[in-house]
C-alpha cells in the first residue's frame, strides 16, 4: 500500500526514491537528464549527451540508450560524492569510499 514516500515492502517499510529520465533530440544530437527525486533537499540531475556519427545509420534507439546510460551514471556519481560530502560533514574526516 502506497503511503506517500513510504511503501510497505520486504521491508518494514521503505523509503521511495525515483528517478526521471528526459530524453531530447536535434540535428544528431541526443540529451539525457536523470533526475533524482528525493524527500531530501538533494537536488541531483545527472546530464548524458550522443551523437550520431555521419557514417552510422540514423537510429534514434541506440542514441537514446546511449545518453540515458550516461546521464545515469553520471547520476550515480554525484550521488556518490553526496554522500561522501555528507560523511566528511558529519565526521570532519576525509573520506574514501571503498568497495
Amino acid at each position: 500500500m502506497d503511503t506517500g514516500t513510504h511503501v510497505e515492502t520486504g521491508f518494514r517499510t521503505a523509503k521511495r526514491w525515483s528517478v526521471e529520465v528526459f530524453i531530447g533530440e536535434h540535428d544528431g544530437k541526443t540529451r539525457a537528464e536523470a533526475r533524482l527525486h528525493t524527500d531530501d533537499p538533494t537536488n541531483l540531475i545527472g546530464i548524458g549527451t550522443s551523437r550520431l556519427n555521419p557514417s552510422d545509420k540514423d537510429i534514434p534507439e541506440i542514441g537514446d540508450e546511449l545518453a540515458v546510460a550516461r546521464a545515469l551514471s553520471e547520476l550515480a556519481h554525484l550521488l556518490l560524492h553526496a554522500a561522501v560530502e555528507d560523511i566528511a560533514g558529519v565526521t570532519q574526516e576525509r573520506v574514501e569510499l571503498t568497495r
